[in-house]
């Protein structure tokens, strides 16, 4: 089976000139959906993980998936004053300025083994700014797993200090 035959493309979406990779049928698909977190699971063979860090909001998805199947915490990083209790935040780059997620500021401790997961990897400016608020807490990251990478954006090189997998490659 080949996840990626549920994923379809979105032309001009969310605005003129953008192809965006919809990932709802996969969702919608139980057998395709398990396929896909088999695929993510198998990348972290022999690692143990204490707590998935789920990117805002795609990345909530297999988030949960994964730390349900890898019996880990689940974090949501989300966009500014959508937690409810303390946070940290750290600010990206975007092709049109700046923005900034944050975590709670109980979420990891020190040494805990993490595993970040997003849906896709582009720039990397969002997974570098995870992969900082993790460091912040003292975590430390086993890899940072994505459903899919857009390579010819060259994401990977802001998060080259960290293990990298892509479950499908454009």
């Amino acid at each position: 089976m080949k996840i990626e035959n549920y994923i379809r493309d979105i032309q001009d979406f969310p605005k003129k000139g953008i192809l965006f990779k919809d990932i709802t049928p996969l969702l919608n698909d139980p057998v395709a959906r398990k396929e896909c977190l088999s695929i993510l699971t198998d990348s972290l063979k022999g690692q143990r993980i204490d707590k998935v860090v789920g990117a805002e909001s795609r990345g909530f998805f297999f988030g949960m998936l994964l730390a349900q199947e890898l019996d880990a915490g689940f974090i949501p990083v989300r966009k500014p004053k959508k937690l409810p209790f303390q946070t940290i935040s750290a600010s990206y780059e975007l092709e049109y300025g700046f923005d900034s997620l944050e975590m709670h500021t109980d979420a990891i401790k020190h040494g805990d083994r993490v595993l970040i997961h997003d849906d896709v990897l582009a720039t990397g400016g969002t997974a570098k700014a995870v992969c900082e608020l993790v460091e912040k807490l003292g975590g430390e990251i086993i890899q940072c797993n994505f459903l899919m990478e857009l390579s010819f954006l060259n994401g990977r090189e802001k998060i080259k200090d960290y293990p990298v997998f892509a479950a499908i490659t454009y």
